[in-house]
């Protein structure tokens, strides 16, 4: 399950040590690079929204040429590896291949694909959303295998985590681009007052999302892949991942932040 968030990647590529063979076979199974592609569309939407409702000018074509730059797929891809590898260690890959190089493996992986792509669509995701809210507390079943999922890999807290990062790092870009004046104690609090809010939008997305992915499985079949991911090799697995996807993220976020300082400058001129 990877991070939410749709906020470039130019870190150094990181040494990749002797057992990083499997490590990155296990992406490949993941379809790595079919997540950033759904990740740079979703970044680019938020970014035209963003433009719209922060920038003087809204979205120019310097913007959209920082924006394309950002969300540079292959730079993105790279980082996210480079992450990757670098959390998941020693770890051994072996079987976590074995399940995710499987039939019902890929089949996981390519329901949480589609489930994301479906879920660009607004009227998707509001969909979505609603059909969370009305089986919330109900004591269903499925939620309960989605609550023991969330609470196993503590997705909620680590999605909200890497939420407020990326904020920070884009308040962060405007004040070193010369378009906002605080200090870093200031961004702190100012993004700690979003935390309440962001963590109430963060569950709603991601049980909403969990429940679309996942609706297509057996309990059965769900419980399987929930049992792969408690493991911990599947724990490690998934850390690895949001360290990846969360550097990805900061680096994006920080040079929004950068771009949006020129916009509002070149307006001030």
């Amino acid at each position: 399950m990877f991070p939410r968030l749709a906020v470039c990647a130019f870190a150094a590529s990181l040494a990749m040590p002797a057992h990083a063979e499997p490590a990155e076979e296990i992406l490949d199974a993941l379809k790595i690079g079919e997540i950033v592609e759904l990740m740079r569309e979703e970044g680019q939407g938020y970014s035209a929204e963003m433009a719209q409702d922060l920038l003087p000018a809204g979205e120019t074509e310097a913007w959209r040429d920082a924006v394309a730059r950002l969300y540079a797929p292959e730079a993105m891809e790279e980082v996210v590896r480079a992450g990757f590898l670098e959390s998941f260690g020693d770890t051994d890959a072996g079987p976590l291949l074995d399940y995710f190089s499987s039939e019902a493996g890929q089949r996981v992986v390519d329901l949480e694909i589609e489930a994301r792509r479906e879920m660009i669509n607004p009227e998707v995701e509001a969909a979505a959303r609603e059909a969370w809210r009305e089986g919330a507390g109900g004591g269903d079943a499925r939620l309960a295998q989605l609550d023991a999922f969330v609470a196993a890999n503590d997705l909620l807290d680590t999605n909200v985590t890497g939420a407020l990062n990326a904020s920070f790092q884009f308040y962060l870009g405007l004040v070193d681009g010369g378009g906002l004046e605080m200090t870093e104690s200031e961004i702190v609090e100012e993004v700690w007052m979003q935390e309440e809010v962001t963590r109430a939008d963060t569950r709603e997305w991601l049980y909403s999302y969990l429940l679309l992915a996942y609706q297509p499985l057996t309990d059965a079949e769900l419980q399987d892949y929930l049992d792969v991911s408690a493991t911990p090799e599947g724990k490690a697995m998934n850390r690895a991942l949001f360290a990846g996807f969360n550097h990805m993220y900061n680096e994006i976020s920080y040079g929004l932040g950068l771009a949006a300082a020129r916009e509002m400058l070149g307006q001030d001129l």
